[in-house]
């Protein structure tokens, strides 16, 4: 993962880091995946500011989006773990992972049951699924009903929403 050089930055960057490898599947809300689950805040806006990258706060907290095949895990082939870029919660298995050809890393499935929510996005005139992250409540994309077999479902996630966490060498 390409460490920003940005005073302060670079440590909460690494605390991050610190926790994907030694808590992967890191808990948070429980329950479906469905549902507009209540969390409790985990960090304040100046807190995450400071976490996050300008452009990772954009997405993660204010609803953004990446541009199209722009995203640093688009054509990403390793093997491993997908996690929240916010909180490091486990979302999505590489196994899952397709080229929809959308531009952003899609996916037919999270990792495990609850590891992401939804909830309703009728923004910018359109009635879509929001994908979240239940833990910290991180903006990570939309879900479409498009997708291939197994699920027909076709999770669409922003790369700065992510943070990637190779599969040992002994998997």
């Amino acid at each position: 993962m390409q460490v920003p050089r940005q005073p302060g930055r670079t440590v909460a960057l690494l605390a991050v880091l610190a926790a994907l490898l030694l808590a992967p599947a890191a808990g948070g809300v429980s329950g479906g995946e469905k549902g507009n689950h209540a969390m409790k805040p985990t960090r304040n806006e100046s807190q995450w500011r400071r976490l996050l990258t300008p452009e990772q706060y954009q997405v993660l907290r204010q609803k953004g989006t990446e541009p199209p095949f722009s995203g640093r895990y688009y054509h990403y082939h390793a093997k491993g773990v997908y996690h929240c870029a916010g909180c490091g919660r486990a979302l999505f298995s590489s196994q899952d992972k397709f080229d929809s050809g959308s531009g952003w890393p899609s996916f037919t499935r999270p990792v495990q049951p609850g590891a992401v929510a939804t909830r309703p996005d009728h923004s910018l005139g359109m009635n879509r699924q929001e994908v979240f992250c239940p833990a910290c409540g991180g903006h990570l994309g939309h879900v479409f009903a498009d997708g291939p077999p197994p699920t027909g479902l076709r999770y669409c996630i922003n790369s700065l929403a992510l943070a990637f966490q190779p599969a040992s060498s002994e998997e």
